[in-house]
C-alpha cells in the first residue's frame, strides 16, 4: 500500500484556501498512485480556532467543504482532519474518504491542551477501519498517548495531529512515538501540521515509525512537505534527527521564530516591520529574525539615542542595520526627553534621577515606532524576552509595546546562543562587541544590568527551575543556588505578573510560556 502524506500549512478560518491546498495534495497524491492520502489534525478549519469552534456557519462550512474535498477523492482514499458539530458539541475528527465519500468520523477523546478546552468536547476515540483489505486504527491528537493493547490484526496506526513545537519537547515526542509503534508492534505514521498560527508554530516533522520503533522517514521542519510512503518497501532507519544536538536546538529555535514570524504578518496582511535598535543582543536577534522572514526590504529600524546612550552602541546599531542591509534612521531623543521632564517639573522638580526618568526615555521611544507604524504602516515588533519578560526588567508602554514578539519566550543566554548561531550561519552580521560588551538598558550613566542582577547564566538556571520545571525555592537553595538571589528572583516574579497581562503576543517556543502553561492569578498571596 503506497500512502501519501501531505504536510500543509492552514490558516484558521480559510476553510475554502486550505480546502483548495487539500485537494491539490489530493490529486498530487493520485498522479503519484498512492492508495491512501493523510492529512493533519483541524486541516480543514486550520487551528486553533478557539470560539469558531461554537460558530454553527463556520461548522457547516467546514462540513460542507469536506464533502467537495470528498468528490475529488475517485481512485483514492483519505483521511482528513476538520472539527466537526455533533449533538453533544464540536469534536475534533479525523474524517475517513472513500470512493469519494465521507465513510466515517472518528472523534478525539482526550482534550488535553488549554487550547482546545472549552472549545471541543470528547468523542468515542480511535476506531479501526478497512484500506486496501488492511486493518488500519485512526487515532486524532493526544489519544495517541492513551491507546493500549490495539487489536492484533491492525498493522498500522495512523495518528492525525497538530503539535506545536515547543523546544524541550521534540525528544521527548520521538521517543514517545519509538515506545508506542514497537510496543504495539505496529507500524505508526504521525502527520503533523506546520506554520505558525498567531502565537504557535507547528513544526511538522511527521514522521513514519516501524514496528521495531525505528523511524524509517522523517518529513521537512518548519516547512510543507509531500512524500509517499510504499509499506512494501525496504527503509534503512533515520539516524541524524533534526533535534539531537545543542546546535540542532538553537537551529531550530531561529527557524521557528522565522516561520512564526513570517505567518503572523503573511496571514494577518501586514508585510513591513519596524524595530527599536539599541546595539544590544535582544534588539540584533529580532532584527536578524524580521530581516530573514519578512525580506530585508520589509524592516526599518529606528536608532533613538539619549545623552545615556554609549557611543559603541549607536555604532554597533548602525553595523548591524547596514549588514543585514535593512533601512535605519538616527533620531536622538535627548531634546524630546528634556522636554518632558522640565514639563514635569512641577510635580517631579527636587526629586532624585529614578526609574521615573529611565521610563520616560523607554515611553517616548515606543511613541517615535508608533509614529512610524501609524504613518508608513510599519508594524512594531517588541524585542524582549523571558528573563526579563519573567523579572519585570522592562517598562510597560515602553519596551514591553509592540504588535508581535517573537523572542520573548527565548531566555538571555538563550538569546545570545541564537545571536552566535547567526553569525555561524549568515556571516558574523551581529558586531562582535554586541556579544561580548555587558548586557545594559543604559537608560542612566553607566547602567548595567549586573547593577541589579547576578550573571544571567545564574540568573537563567534560577528561572529555568522556577518557572519551566515549577520547583520551589528551597528544592533551587538545595540544588547550590544562593539564597538571597533565589529569594530576590522569586519576589521580583511575583510582583510584576501584571506587566506580563499586558504583554503582546509572544511566540511560543518553550514548553512552559507565559499566559499559557504558566498562568498565574493577577491578585495572588500565594508564595509559591
Amino acid at each position: 500500500m503506497k500512502i501519501a502524506l501531505a504536510q500543509l500549512n492552514y490558516t484558521v478560518g480559510d476553510i475554502d484556501g486550505n480546502a483548495s491546498k487539500i485537494i491539490g495534495a489530493v490529486e498530487r497524491a493520485k498522479s503519484e498512485k498512492a492508495d491512501l492520502v493523510v492529512f493533519a489534525e483541524q486541516a480543514v478549519s486550520g487551528s486553533p480556532a478557539f470560539d469558531l469552534l461554537r460558530k454553527t456557519t463556520f461548522l457547516e462550512l467546514c462540513e460542507d467543504y469536506l464533502e467537495k474535498i470528498a468528490s475529488h477523492c475517485d481512485g483514492i482514499a483519505a483521511v482528513v482532519g476538520s472539527p466537526m458539530l455533533m449533538s453533544d458539541g464540536t469534536i475534533s475528527a479525523a474524517a475517513y474518504i472513500a470512493n469519494g465519500k465521507i465513510e466515517r468520523c472518528i472523534g478525539k477523546k482526550y482534550i488535553s491542551a488549554r487550547r482546545e478546552m472549552g472549545y471541543l468536547v470528547p468523542s468515542k476515540g480511535y476506531e479501526y477501519v478497512g484500506i486496501c483489505g488492511r486493518k488500519v486504527a485512526i487515532v486524532v491528537g493526544d489519544d495517541l498517548s492513551h491507546i493500549h493493547d490495539m487489536d492484533r490484526e491492525a498493522e498500522m496506526i495512523i495518528s492525525v495531529n497538530s503539535r506545536r513545537y515547543g523546544k524541550d519537547v521534540l525528544a521527548y515526542r520521538y521517543d514517545s512515538l519509538r515506545k508506542t509503534a514497537f510496543v504495539e508492534g505496529k507500524t505508526l505514521l504521525f502527520i503533523n501540521n506546520v506554520g505558525g498560527s498567531a502565537e504557535i508554530v507547528y513544526d511538522g516533522t511527521s514522521c513514519v515509525v516501524d514496528s521495531r520503533g525505528e523511524i524509517t522517514l522523517m518529513m521537512k521542519s518548519f516547512e510543507e512537505d509531500f512524500a509517499v510512503y510504499d509499506t512494501a518497501a525496504e527503509y534503512e532507519p533515520v539516524t541524524a534527527m533534526p533535534y539531537s544536538t545543542c546546535n540542532d536546538h538553537t537551529r531550530m529555535m531561529y527557524l521557528a521564530a522565522c516561520l512564526g514570524l513570517k505567518d503572523y504578518f503573511g496571514k494577518s496582511g501586514y508585510s513591513k516591520a519596524c524595530i527599536g535598535l539599541s546595539g544590544g543582543i535582544d534588539s540584533a536577534v529580532v532584527a536578524c529574525i524580521a530581516a530573514d522572514a519578512l525580506g530585508r526590504e520589509n524592516v526599518m529600524a529606528l536608532l533613538m539615542p539619549s545623552q545615556f546612550s554609549s557611543d559603541h552602541s549607536v555604532e554597533d546599531a548602525k553595523a548591524l542595520a547596514e549588514n543585514l542591509g535593512i533601512r535605519y534612521s538616527v533620531l536622538p531623543i535627548t531634546e524630546v526627553y528634556k522636554s518632558v521632564t522640565d514639563t514635569l517639573k512641577p510635580i517631579t522638580g527636587g526629586t532624585e534621577f529614578d526609574s521615573t526618568e529611565e521610563n520616560i526615555q523607554s515611553r517616548i521611544r515606543t511613541i517615535m515606532l508608533m509614529a512610524l507604524q501609524n504613518k508608513s504602516g510599519y508594524v512594531l515588533l517588541n524585542s524582549s524576552n523571558k528573563s526579563e519578560n519573567a523579572l519585570g526588567f522592562c517598562t510597560l508602554y515602553g519596551d514591553t509595546a509592540g504588535a508581535f514578539s517573537v523572542t520573548g519566550d527565548l531566555y538571555k543566554t538563550e538569546m545570545y546562543a541564537v545571536a552566535r548561531y547567526i553569525n555561524r550561519e549568515f556571516g558574523n552580521v551581529i558586531p562582535e562587541s554586541t556579544l561580548t560588551k555587558e548586557p545594559s538598558s543604559e537608560l542612566h550613566p553607566d547602567q548595567k544590568d549586573s547593577d541589579i542582577l547576578p550573571p544571567y547564566d545564574v540568573v537563567d538556571a534560577i528561572l529555568v527551575r522556577m518557572i519551566d520545571e515549577g520547583q520551589h525555592r528551597e528544592e533551587i537553595i538545595n540544588a547550590g543556588f544562593d539564597s538571597e538571589v533565589v529569594e530576590k528572583i522569586h519576589s521580583m516574579i511575583m510582583r510584576n505578573e501584571k506587566k506580563r497581562y499586558q504583554f503582546p503576543p509572544v511566540l511560543r517556543l518553550s514548553s512552559c510560556a507565559f499566559k499559557h502553561e504558566r498562568l498565574m492569578p493577577l491578585i495572588n498571596k500565594y508564595g509559591y
